[in-house]
């Protein structure tokens, strides 16, 4: 089998978006799947939205997803004389030619055709035939390269996301290749890369479609090989529209400030277009044994904040705590966080992190353990009553000695709930208010191993 090369091409003109992210991470995916090669590929050739930020923006998110290239980044901007030289070539064996039609009289071309209701496209004025005599060359008017695209047939291939797809000659136009000035056209260049850099599957977004019968015909008038395509259904918000800003954070660096880790955001989009049966969480090494271009779907995906949501709530769940310490600090210190004389970061989240969807939520709640309690003083008065405080004045002595493990503290809880006739509830409601200033904690003994026996005692004694 032919050693498989994959590569992600994203135009530098903003954030790597999430359908950009997930084209990166089925290539990324085949490409280990096979043992072969993943390259990045910057199509920077858009100098007026093509900006040094927005390459900075693709790394990032690429790094943070952990989707790792072999190759590159290869820049297009640094293979002008790569593309020239081709150009040249094309020119050579009349497979390009030069075109002096101003940019008006292409627009002339244009109407007169829609006005007749065919397809506007260049009428092929400078196209030079056998026997056809072409018009005298301005003198003051610097010509583009046109790609001489054939007449007739049809282009065909066999994609292996939508099946067969077929796109007659007649529907194309011969291509600008490289402008007045010299520059190549995007078509060109794309088809020139994959032809260098050997790639052998291209997986795209479907805005791609109506390209790949131009650069398949661009790479078969090189001689070059042609790669196999999958062109792969745009994601969609939970309201069928395509997914923008409106539907939330579409950028793939806003979800680390969010508070969602890599692995469950790869573990998302893998799902987002692709189906290994009822198998919903699995890490990337089992994706990528798994992914060999069967069970993509050329249905759009629907992008669902809820579930992606539970699945970081499993990976959070899984984490090690000191990994998710690492993440919540920053975000714990910027909200005030006082960590001197506190439980450690690490042992709390683990005791919370069960419920937490993102690390941010874990933060917060872990935020309890980290600020002096400032109960509501509706709530205080109504839970530290004068009924159960001769409870609370035990529960405040017996914390002096008792052994300071969970088990100790959960039997001394349970025989001062006994010697004084109460419930649970009623002691641990105020215990909590007095101790967190909140009514939801972890289990009200696991509350209170987390912190220094003093740190108590004060507390309770400010309140008692």
């Amino acid at each position: 089998m032919t050693v498989v090369r994959t590569r992600f091409a994203p135009s530098p003109t903003g954030y790597l978006h999430l359908g950009g992210a997930r084209t990166a991470l089925y290539s990324w995916a085949y490409a280990r799947h096979f043992g072969g090669t993943f390259i990045l590929r910057i199509e920077d050739t858009d100098l007026e939205r093509s900006t040094p930020e927005a390459v900075q923006a693709i790394i990032d998110g690429m790094q943070w997803l952990g989707l790792n290239h072999d190759e590159g980044p290869f820049y297009q901007m640094q293979r002008m004389d790569r593309y020239r030289e081709v150009i040249a070539e094309m020119l050579a064996a009349g497979t390009a030619y030069l075109c002096y039609s101003s940019p008006e009289e292409v627009e002339a071309m244009r109407e007169r055709m829609r006005a007749a209701g065919e397809k506007p496209r260049y009428d092929g004025t400078w196209r030079p035939e056998e026997g056809k005599t072409l018009p005298q060359v301005p003198l003051d008017r610097k010509p583009v390269v046109r790609f001489k695209n054939p007449l007739d047939g049809e282009v065909s291939w066999d994609d292996v996301v939508k099946g067969t797809i077929t796109i007659g000659n007649k529907e194309l136009d011969d291509l600008v290749i490289a402008r007045q000035d010299g520059t190549p056209t995007y078509n060109f260049c794309v088809a020139v890369d994959d032809w260098d850099m050997q790639i052998t599957h291209v997986l795209r977004g479907d805005d791609h479609v109506n390209n790949t019968p131009r650069q398949i015909n661009i790479l078969r008038a090189i001689g070059a090989p042609l790669p196999k395509y999958g062109h792969l259904p745009m994601i969609l918000g939970a309201d069928g529209a395509k997914l923008s800003k409106r539907h939330g954070a579409v950028s793939v660096m806003d979800y680390p400030a969010q508070g969602y880790l890599p692995e469950a955001m790869l573990n998302y989009l893998a799902r987002l277009g692709w189906s290994h049966g009822d198998d919903e969480v699995f890490s990337m090494e089992q994706f990528c044994k798994w992914f060999d271009l069967t069970n993509l779907t050329a249905s759009p995906a629907q992008f669902n904040p809820e579930k992606l949501n539970w699945l970081n709530n499993q990976y959070i769940k899984q984490a090690d705590d000191e990994r998710l310490a690492s993440l919540a600090r920053p975000r714990m210190l910027a909200d005030g966080a006082d960590f001197n004389h506190n439980p450690p970061l690490a042992q709390v989240l683990g005791l919370m992190k069960e419920r937490a969807n993102t690390v941010n939520e874990l933060a917060d709640a872990a935020m309890l353990f980290y600020r002096d309690p400032q109960p509501d003083a509706a709530l205080l008065a109504q839970h530290l009553t004068d009924a159960v405080k001769p409870a609370l004045a035990q529960f405040a002595e017996r914390c002096e000695t008792v052994e300071w493990r969970r088990p100790a503290l959960a039997a001394m809880i349970k025989e001062v709930i006994a010697a004084n006739a109460i419930k649970m509830p009623q002691l641990a409601m105020p215990l909590r208010l007095m101790i967190t200033g909140q009514l939801q904690t972890p289990a009200i003994d696991a509350v209170l191993e987390l912190f220094e026996r003093d740190i108590i005692l004060a507390r309770l004694r400010k309140f008692l």
